[in-house]
């Protein structure tokens, strides 16, 4: 059976002798004081990939390049470049059997974790890397909207007590006592300033006076305001 395996659409040269494919999950035990021990399900955490890819120095006739024979620093070289870009790649593993039916595909979106570099006597200038991924999953925030109603402030009228109106002074009549030689005329002059308003006085005094050119001493007049 021909296993391959692509970082990013890089083929390894050497297929990985060995594959650890961990999915946990992220469930929750608890003790409950009456129940005992109880387990809370939860959805699975990411999956964690690790294995080990051999590099050749040297062109070796199980080893497969796509555009050639290709030294190991071509291969570290994108290694790097994948972990220092902080942005997910596809990592494929593709099983198919020797009359070339394909079995099936792993594919999954990934970052690069780790990596660590072996170098080994016993492997000759060839090396080894450990590879370590990590499965990521497409994320993004969420947008709401919010709309904020703002209702008219409402005056509130409290009742208060109506003001009391004042009372209107009270006007106190004045009188006058007729002496001689006064006319209504003087009268008018002398309280009023004006002269010409001697039928004021006249028309407030009609129950005493017939005629206003005809006064008597003693006589007591209303002199209106």
């Amino acid at each position: 059976m021909a296993y391959d395996f692509y970082l990013d659409a890089m083929l390894l040269p050497v297929t990985p002798s060995k594959l650890t494919i961990s999915i946990d999950n992220k469930n929750k035990t608890m003790v409950l004081i009456n129940d005992g021990e109880i387990n809370i399900l939860k959805k699975p955490g990411l999956t964690d990939i690790s294995f080990t890819a051999l590099l050749p120095q040297t062109k070796y006739p199980f080893a497969v390049y796509k555009n050639g024979f290709q030294k190991a620093d071509v291969f570290l070289d994108k290694l790097e470049q994948l972990k220092a870009s902080q942005k997910p790649f596809q990592f494929i593993v593709s099983r198919t059997l020797p009359n070339g039916k394909l079995l099936f595909d792993t594919n999954i979106k990934v970052s690069l974790e780790d990596y660590k570099i072996i170098e080994d006597s016993k492997n000759g200038f060839d090396v080894n890397v450990e590879i370590k991924l990590k499965q990521y999953r497409d994320y993004g925030t969420k947008t709401v909207n919010v709309t904020i109603k703002q209702s008219k402030p409402v005056a509130t009228v409290q009742n208060t007590r109506p003001a009391e109106s004042s009372p209107a002074p009270k006007v106190t009549a004045k009188s006058y006592t007729v002496a001689k030689g006064d006319t209504l005329w003087a009268i008018a002059k002398k309280y009023y300033g004006d002269g010409s308003k001697y039928t004021k006085i006249f028309e407030a005094n009609k129950g005493v006076l017939k005629n206003p050119n005809v006064i008597y001493p003693g006589q007591v007049l209303a002199l209106p305001g």
